[in-house]
């Protein structure tokens, strides 16, 4: 990455002057793709013409021709490098996220094609690292959709009245002090739901700081486990605290209520994604966080139907309808 940011735009103004240049847009993207040089995706041949006129090479050995877009997040995409890269710059670097209306008066396309690059890019953003979560962690879920008073007349008394939850979508949260957080979308808070969650993303041993929800219990002799009751005004007993997952939920609602408004249960896992990317790489700069983005949008795929569909492409959520709309 230290090579990369030589002679390289450290903010959003210098990063749109520096894509103006078509051909500054194209060298950079043929450094993130092919370290040694443009490479076919159909045969991974070497051997390419490049057609300066159209901006793209002819394989010599299989005879087609192939776009630095082909194989990553942009790929079939008419929109120009200029405005993709800007994007990525905007989003990966923006606390509170930016709406694709923001995307579509800034950069000049539709809303419509704005949504989807934006998709695009928080594909880009998953990490799914297989590293477990160690030391000093933190485990909170939180129940995200607006509330019933908000709701059309149709939707509030379909509303099953019970804990806040009711008619809302449960996000678990695991947060390692001083590291990194991980969220997913889960259907229910059951004890084995969320301990099985707590079991794939921490090591054994680990302290592991949750409030009193029953469905914590049995982390123990497994886990160093403590708690805190805030049913009775407990929030901080010494080291035994959960502030820091609770920090990150703040962040999330502020920025699903203040810019994205209106979310779909169906999507959230994406929106999630997009916060924990920028709060796990808190510590860089913007051109790092833009960098991180860039150097993970190859080998990844995202159809407007895929996009569309209509079950959860992530395990263990249960199908959502597109229609069922949540105002936040």
């Amino acid at each position: 990455m230290e090579n990369q940011e030589q002679n390289f735009p450290q903010t959003l103004l210098e990063a749109i002057r520096y894509f103006s240049d078509a051909d500054n847009c194209l060298n950079f993207m043929i450094k993130i793709r092919w370290a040694d040089g443009p490479t076919c995706p159909r045969c991974e041949s070497k051997q390419a013409n490049f057609i300066k006129t159209r901006r793209l090479w002819i394989c010599k050995d299989c005879k087609k021709n192939f776009t630095v877009k082909q194989g990553t997040v942009m790929e079939d995409s008419p929109i120009g490098l200029d405005k993709w890269l800007a994007a990525i710059w905007m989003i990966a670097n923006d606390k509170n996220g930016i709406s694709s209306y923001e995307i579509h008066r800034g950069l000049g396309i539709t809303q419509k094609s704005a949504w989807f690059l934006l998709h695009r890019i928080r594909l880009a953003m998953q990490n799914g690292s297989l590293n477990k979560l160690s030391g000093t962690t933190e485990a909170d879920e939180t129940f995200i959709g607006g509330k019933a008073r908000f709701m059309h007349k149709d939707k509030r008394e379909a509303v099953i009245k019970g804990r806040g939850a009711s008619g809302k979508t449960i996000v678990m949260g695991i947060l390692e002090r001083q590291g990194d957080v991980r969220t997913k979308v889960v259907a229910d808070t059951t004890k084995e739901t969320l301990l099985g969650e707590i079991r794939l993303h921490v090591t054994p041993g680990a302290e592991v700081f949750t409030d009193q929800n029953p469905s914590y219990k049995g982390l123990s002799p497994e886990y160093f486990h403590d708690s805190v009751n805030h049913a009775a005004d407990e929030y901080v007993r010494g080291r035994v605290h959960t502030q820091g997952i609770d920090n990150f939920w703040s962040l999330v609602k502020r920025a699903l209520k203040g810019t994205y408004i209106s979310v779909m249960p169906f999507h959230l896992f994406r929106y999630l994604d997009e916060q924990g990317f920028r709060y796990n790489n808190r510590k860089f700069n913007d051109c790092q966080r833009f960098l991180m983005v860039c150097n993970q949008i190859s080998g990844r795929r995202l159809t407007y139907r895929k996009l569309t569909g209509q079950t959860i492409l992530r395990e263990g959520v249960e199908p959502m309808a597109l229609d069922t709309l949540f105002p936040l």
